[in-house]
């Protein structure tokens, strides 16, 4: 599971729907939410987390997409299988993984030391744990 330590900056509600800003060092990402936990306030320092399959990576990117996160990372690691890949990022001062199809892997010529653009649904991006409020 990817980590992403950031501190929140906004919060939005409108009954128990929650639109979550955070600052990740320096870069913007939003989560959107259900039930947000009580603690959760402004100013909080918190460890969010995705799911590897639900990052996805796009090379060369321009123009607008609908996904709310969008971080600047550089690829480090590259593991092939059969059917996947697995991308080890480093964005930021963290490190995290995309698992991908091979086929788009290959398909986009991904290389190790290639900067690419992440993205992170608002969906997909959760509270992991409340580090200090």
């Amino acid at each position: 599971m990817n980590k992403f330590i950031s501190k929140i900056t906004k919060i939005q509600s409108v009954q128990n729907l929650n639109i979550v800003n955070f600052d990740f060092n320096g870069q913007s990402l939003s989560m959107m939410s259900l039930d947000l936990n009580e603690k959760v306030d402004v100013g909080c320092q918190v460890v969010l987390t995705a799911k590897p399959t639900h990052i996805a990576i796009a090379k060369e990117f321009s123009g607008n997409i609908s996904y709310s996160n969008q971080l600047d990372a550089k690829i480090i690691e590259i593991s092939n299988g059969k059917l996947l890949s697995s991308i080890k990022l480093s964005t930021g001062d963290a490190t995290c993984e995309s698992i991908i199809t091979k086929n788009s892997s290959m398909r986009m010529n991904l290389q190790v030391g290639d900067h690419v653009t992440l993205f992170i649904k608002a969906s997909e991006l959760s509270i992991k744990e409340i580090i200090e409020c």
